[in-house]
């Protein structure tokens, strides 16, 4: 698929995303068929001399709602056209005052509460994945590197659709959760599976159940990531304009040991 012969990069987006295309030069717009279906339509464009593969998580005008995304099917879409490198981006809300609406954080872990999503690629094999550092180290750091942002931080996602309620939050806090959303797994998961370098830039859009005595909207979420919007885009043109061609991390190497080999004897 790859038109450059160079990595080709994937960013997956929602809101006020949309204008990370115009920063490059389109090549063109097609639909990825894959074994669990058809992608969003994906915008191909070529930025700071790299090809960019550019993804609506939620669908066209974001009609589809978080519990319902085909996780599965996007980040297997990527992965058929070469994608090398997944930067993605999710809103959440924080857990706590000192990180507010508007600012910036790179996850370096995370929590999973999802309930009915899939969880991995590989229901027909035995694949146990290391997911110690789940997201991309060098990713990470060229992120950190090329913005103001919150350097670490532990993502906790819910299933969804509704928003979480003062104790499920005071819990998440208890176990270390930073920001709380509901788009990040599986995602990172299967990037992992498919030995795909993939980090998170997660927007806090508001404060969580509790910490704010306001009620939670989706006007507030939506306001603040269209005031965000050009500082991402910006974040995400500087981080790919610093990309190497080669890796310092293991993430094209995490099937090597994870998958269960089965003994001749036992055949």
């Amino acid at each position: 698929m790859l038109i450059t012969g160079d990595m080709m990069i994937g960013i997956i987006g929602g809101t006020g995303m949309y204008e990370i295309v115009e920063k490059g030069t389109v090549i063109k717009s097609e639909v990825i068929k894959t074994p669990y279906g058809n992608s969003p339509e994906i915008s191909i464009f070529e930025l700071h001399g790299k090809e960019v593969v550019f993804m609506p998580r939620h669908a066209k005008n974001h009609t589809t709602p978080p519990h319902m995304i085909d996780y599965h099917t996007n980040i297997c879409a990527f992965k058929k056209m070469g994608v090398e490198r997944i930067l993605a981006t999710n809103a959440v809300g924080s857990l706590y005052e000192n990180i507010g609406p508007g600012e910036i954080l790179i996850p370096h872990d995370f929590l999973d509460f999802t309930k009915n999503r899939k969880k991995t690629l590989y229901d027909d094999l035995a694949v146990h994945i290391d997911v110690t550092h789940p997201y991309c180290p060098e990713l990470r750091d060229l992120l950190i590197d090329s913005g103001k942002v919150v350097e670490k931080g532990v993502y906790v996602c819910t299933e969804g659709p509704r928003f979480e309620t003062a104790s499920e939050v005071e819990m998440f806090k208890n176990l270390g959760g930073t920001v709380v959303g509901m788009t990040g797994i599986p995602e990172v998961i299967f990037a992992r599976e498919l030995e795909i370098c993939y980090a998170s830039i997660c927007t806090v859009s508001n404060y969580a159940a509790s910490i704010s005595p306001d009620k939670l909207t989706i006007d507030e979420v939506f306001e603040i990531l269209e005031k965000k919007a050009k500082v991402l885009i910006k974040l995400i043109s500087d981080t790919i304009a610093k990309m190497p061609e080669g890796y310092d991390c293991d993430c094209k190497t995490a099937l090597n040991g994870a998958k269960v080999e089965i003994p001749i004897d036992d055949l």
